[in-house]
């Protein structure tokens, strides 16, 4: 009896850090999108435009590795940026 107990508290508490780190990952998630949505929509044509040929930054790659290696992550980050993004790209003339 009492290793079933062990193992359900063993359990629980491994339910407890995965649920912990999901919401963090999630806020995390979120951050990084805000940062995005700001920057397009107070950034110049000309910013964007001159930030695109400069390429990604080495922080900008790794959260892009990190979106190719994680479905679910990308998902909800192109979910939550793509309609301010889509629309600045629009009005500044960046879509082929």
């Amino acid at each position: 009896m009492t290793r079933s107990i062990c193992v359900a508290a063993l359990t629980a508490g491994f339910v407890v850090v995965g649920m912990t780190v999901a919401y963090a990952q999630g806020m995390l998630l979120d951050a990084a999108a805000d940062r995005v949505i700001q920057k397009y929509a107070t950034s110049s044509c000309d910013e964007l435009k001159k930030a695109r040929a400069e390429g990604p930054s080495e922080k900008e790659k790794l959260a892009l590795d990190f979106l190719r290696n994680d479905e679910q992550a990308r998902v909800a980050f192109i979910n939550k940026i793509a309609a301010p993004v889509a629309n600045k790209m629009f009005e500044c003339g960046m879509f082929p």
